[in-house]
Formats: C-alpha cells, sequence, structure tokens
C-alpha cells in the first residue's frame, strides 16, 4: 500500500472501526435478538508458531462480542515445547477450547482436518494460528446468517497486521466473483462454511498445502452451487506479516501458487469446463485460458463512424494487419459521412475485402440505433461492438474475448483499453462512480497491477464499455439491443449489461485484450447546449431506472469510495450500520 493509502486506512479506521463501550454493548443488544445462535467452531491448524502470536490468535477467539463459539486447536507435533504449555494452558481456561495432539507432522491440510474431527458447530471458521480476528467477526457472521438462512459459505474483507500491531493493506473485496475467483483465492480470509457439507466433500486434500482453502473453497462451492455465498464487507481478519507468511510475500511458500494452478485445472476438469489454469505471465496468481468451442465462430465487428478517416483508417488497418483470428467481418456504419476522402476509403475497403462491408446511414447521432441496425444484418454468430478510434495492439485479443463470449452464461465481455500515452482508460466499469459509472483503475499506468491486482485479472463486471465489447448475437437480440430511444450516446452500453445481468447473465472482463482507445475524438465533447440537455436526460434515465443499484456494485465495495479523486476509501462507508 503506498504512503498516501496507508494514511487514509488509518484516518479511515480512527472514523469507522474504532472500537468503545456504547459499540460493544449495541452490538452485544443487538444479538440478543438473534433468533438463531449457532454454534460456530473455529479451526486452528498449530505447527512451531511464535508462542507471542499464537497466543494473540486465541484471545482473538476469547475476545469475540458473540460467545457461542468452539475453538477447535489441532497441534500438528510441534516441537516447541512452549507451544504445547501454551495450548494446554488456554485447554483448561475455557471449556470451549478443544485441543487435539497429532502424533506425527502431516502439514496444514492433516492438521485442519483434525481440527474439523472435534468440531461440534453448524459452520467451521478457518483461523492461522499466528493471525487474529477482529473481536465483531463471530457477530457479523452470526447477523449474517440470521438475514440469509440459506448461507451456506461466508466471507469478509481482511487486512494485514504488522507485528507492532498496525493494521494495514485492507482488501475491500467484491461479492463473490466467480472469475475473480479462478484468477485469486479472494475468500480466504474470514471464510465460513456449514459443517456438514465441509465433511461431504471430504475436508481439505492433502498434496495441496499452500492453496489448501482454495482447493476447499472450490471443492465446497462445486457441492453447493453459488446460491448461497455471501459478502460481508467489513474487515474481520487480520492477516499477520511475518516472514513466514504469504500475507508478507508468495515466494515464502512457492509452493503455493503450483497449488493453485493445481486447484484451478481440478475445478475446470470437475465441471467439465474446457480450459486450463497457467501461472499468470507477470504476477503469482493464476490465468484461465478457455479453449474455443470445435466450429469455427463467425464474429462481426460493428464500427459506427463519420468522417475521421483519420481514425477509421487506424482502427481498421490494425484489425487487419494484427488480428490472429481471422474468422471476422467489419461492418462500417457510416452515420452520414460528407467527407469526400472518407466515403472514398470506405468504398475502397468494400471493394479490396470480402469481409468489410458498409451500411450508410442519414440522420442525429444514435450510437444505439446505428449498432442495432447492423446487428440485425450481421452474418456472425457473435457481435463484437466497436468505436471506430479504437486500435487493435495485441494479437490474441479478438481470440480472447471470443473464448470467454462463448462461456455459457457469460453475455457481455470486455477489453483492456488504453489511451494512447498508455495510462489505463478502461479496465472494467464501477457502478455508482462519478454519479452514474465510471472505468475502474483510470489513468492507472499500463504496468500497475491496480487494486489487489485487479487491473490485472479475469474477473466479472457489473458492466464493460462498448468502446470495445463482444456478445453473442442471439444474446443481443434477446436483450432487445441497445436503448436507442432513451440511451442514445451515453450509457447505453451500461445498461445493456445491467439487462444482461437481470437476465441471469455475467459479465466479463478480460486484460489480455488489450487496444488504444483515442476516446471519443470523432464525435466531441458533449460542449453544446443540445448535448449537455441530452446527457442530463440519460443520467436521469439511468437514475431512475437503476437508481439503487448504481450504488451497490457487487463488483465493488462500499467501503472504497465512489469519488473520481483518486481517494481509495470511502468517507463515511456506505454501510448499513447497527
Amino acid at each position: 500500500m503506498n504512503p498516501a493509502n496507508h494514511r487514509q486506512y488509518q484516518r479511515w479506521l480512527q472514523l469507522y472501526d474504532n472500537a468503545n463501550d456504547a459499540r460493544t454493548n449495541k452490538l452485544h443488544a443487538t444479538q440478543e435478538q438473534f433468533y438463531y445462535r449457532p454454534l460456530i467452531s473455529i479451526l486452528v491448524p498449530v505447527y512451531n508458531p511464535e508462542v507471542i502470536w499464537l497466543d494473540k490468535a486465541i484471545k482473538s477467539v476469547l475476545n469475540q462480542i458473540y460467545d457461542h463459539w468452539q475453538l477447535c486447536l489441532a497441534d500438528d507435533c510441534s516441537s516447541d515445547p512452549d507451544v504445547i504449555n501454551l495450548l494446554k494452558k488456554y485447554e483448561h481456561l475455557d471449556a470451549r477450547i478443544k485441543v487435539v495432539y497429532r502424533k506425527e507432522n502431516g502439514h496444514i491440510s492433516a492438521a485442519t482436518n483434525s481440527s474439523l474431527e472435534i468440531a461440534e458447530g453448524e459452520y467451521i471458521g478457518l483461523l492461522d494460528n499466528d493471525d487474529e480476528l477482529h473481536q465483531e467477526a463471530l457477530f457479523w457472521v452470526v447477523n449474517e446468517i440470521n438475514n440469509n438462512p440459506d448461507a451456506q459459505l461466508i466471507f469478509s474483507d481482511e487486512d494485514k497486521l504488522l507485528t507492532d500491531g498496525t493494521r494495514i493493506a485492507p482488501y475491500f473485496k467484491p461479492d463473490f466473483n466467480y472469475d475473480l475467483f479462478l484468477s485469486q483465492n479472494m475468500i480466504t480470509h474470514f471464510g465460513v462454511y456449514k459443517t456438514d457439507v465441509a465433511r461431504r466433500v471430504g475436508g481439505f486434500r492433502l498434496g495441496y498445502e499452500g492453496s489448501q482453502d482454495w482447493d476447499f473453497a472450490l471443492r465446497f462451492l462445486d457441492d453447493t452451487g453459488y446460491a448461497g455465498i455471501y459478502h460481508i464487507p467489513r474487515v474481520l481478519y487480520h492477516w499477520r506479516m511475518i516472514p513466514t507468511s504469504t500475507a508478507s510475500n508468495i515466494s515464502a511458500k512457492n509452493y503455493a501458487l503450483e497449488a493453485g494452478i493445481r486447484t484451478i485445472n481440478d475445478h475446470l476438469k470437475r465441471r467439465q469446463i474446457k480450459a486450463h489454469a497457467v501461472k499468470h505471465p507477470e504476477l503469482d496468481n493464476v490465468r484461465v485460458i478457455y479453449d474455443l468451442p470445435d466450429s469455427i465462430l463467425k464474429v462481426s465487428i460493428i464500427i459506427p463512424t463519420r468522417n475521421r478517416v483519420d481514425l477509421l483508417k487506424t482502427c481498421i488497418g490494425s484489425i487487419l494487419q494484427l488480428t490472429g483470428y481471422k474468422n471476422y467481418e467489419i461492418i462500417i456504419v457510416d452515420n452520414d459521412s460528407d467527407c469526400k476522402s472518407t466515403i472514398d476509403y470506405i468504398s475502397s475497403l468494400c471493394d479490396e475485402y470480402k469481409n468489410i462491408r458498409s451500411i450508410r446511414h442519414k440522420g442525429e447521432f444514435n450510437y444505439s440505433q446505428l449498432n442495432n441496425i447492423a446487428v440485425q444484418q450481421a452474418m456472425g454468430e457473435y457481435i463484437c461492438l466497436m468505436n471506430n478510434d479504437i486500435e487493435v495492439i495485441s494479437r490474441d485479443w479478438l481470440r480472447e474475448m471470443l473464448s470467454h463470449a462463448a462461456r455459457k452464461k457469460v453475455a457481455c465481455v470486455g477489453a483492456k483499453l488504453y489511451y494512447p500515452n498508455n495510462r489505463i482508460q478502461h479496465a472494467g466499469v464501477i457502478l455508482g462512480m462519478g454519479g452514474v459509472a465510471e472505468h475502474f483503475h483510470k489513468l492507472e499506468t499500463r504496468e500497475a497491477n491496480g487494486y489487489f491486482s485487479r487491473a490485472k485479472l479475469i474477473q466479472n463486471f457489473s458492466a464493460v464499455t462498448a468502446a470495445c465489447m463482444m456478445v453473442r448475437k442471439s444474446i443481443y437480440l434477446e436483450l432487445g439491443g441497445l436503448d436507442e430511444i432513451n440511451l442514445k450516446v451515453a450509457f447505453n452500453d451500461i445498461d445493456f449489461c445491467l439487462r444482461a445481468l437481470k437476465s441471469g447473465y455475467i459479465n466479463v472482463w478480460t486484460p489480455f485484450a488489450e487496444l488504444y482507445h483515442h476516446e471519443s475524438c470523432s464525435r466531441g465533447a458533449d460542449d453544446t447546449l443540445e448535448k449537455k440537455i441530452r446527457f442530463k436526460k440519460e443520467i436521469e434515465y439511468m437514475s431512475e431506472r437503476w437508481g439503487d443499484m448504481l450504488m451497490h456494485d457487487p463488483a465493488y465495495n462500499p467501503n472504497l469510495s465512489l469519488n473520481v479523486d483518486r481517494q481509495l476509501f470511502a468517507f463515511p462507508p456506505r454501510l448499513d450500520q447497527v
């Protein structure tokens, strides 16, 4: 975390996560109203931790506001007598603390399974032997269970803990995000699971040490499905940064990534998904590469344009020269160009290339209508909407987008777009940011990893930009296309993506399809009175239609800012308070 964000977080903690008697009393009063008070068993595998950290881990459970818990410690044949003495001390101190002493070292998966064997709770929670739970952790978990009785898996936000007790680097997570979860273990801490399912799937697998929690969570969800997953947007877990922990550096456990790749490949095989996982080319994360269907799919690239032959030449030329996937057609929708060089260029393209044709459309600029007209005439099974100010810079962009668009339940697929100066223009869209929606990581450098590497990981977003967006033609028609009545210019792509979500689809953004975007060069800025009035009406329409969702984007987090002033954290957070 950079120094500015560190200072922000310290101030944020003082304002919104500052324990006091009044707050504690309020939480105690609230939990008295819980109609269901499940026993939560905390599983802790123990192997030769520094005693000071193990002591703090145990005390963090003893200090929980919600007191109906069981602490299940499994010592994995520790050789440090101080560890054994500490375990025996707490075992005799509180009847809720159970310890099993393994006779041989079996590593973390075997030890966690030993703690699972003595768990009596309806739910289990996972705690490492040198980390700490927030004192409100179990309260918020049980509060979530009471609000959602179908809960099978609950996870929270987390931060890191320095040895002096300073909290840093909070990971304010999105709600469950399937594609992000295949890229990184976004559930991690604090994960709470239904005990009967945990046992049904066989607990923790030996041989997956370092990514055993990730493997367990995927097998758990393969069993239950995704309907019972709930995210608590609060930091309930403190991951201690010590040299032997992956909280400090994943290379401290270099086997973890290898186990993670095997974990994802196992999941893909179980689900019969034609794809494979590899190491991310730049990060200590995972990239999933999806196979294309056996049949060769045709893509119709639709490019509305008006004049600006210089932009169009760059756009078309880059597609023709750099695109590796060849089964595509280009449909140029000419919105009443009156520039002779533009008209001549379009005509020459259509004469020279069999896979390029044009549609002439007169009248005002209506981006939604221009695309809808072209889709009706498109020959491809898949549609790629593209602005005329896009420039292809990666050979595999079309193949990458198509591999996601061809997946079941995927509607819109977005690309990673850069300004010509190599600053990020689009890395997914965040609802509510700046009012209606804004691009994630906008103006970050091309090399930037982004917030917890999200600028470089495949993931789901509520929306992506139609400056370069792919969708199956049948889905485009099913959803009625872009809204050419209410959203002629702005937000039509956001609205379309949200309608896709409402219909049960997911939207995917991939950083492995890279293009330049010379944003809105041909249309111009909204600087006339007429354009400003139109833009204001489009904002009002989006607010009326999608208002509540714009403030609660599941791909974002209410603790993160919706301002566009580069402030990371929300002051105050958009949370329902007790």
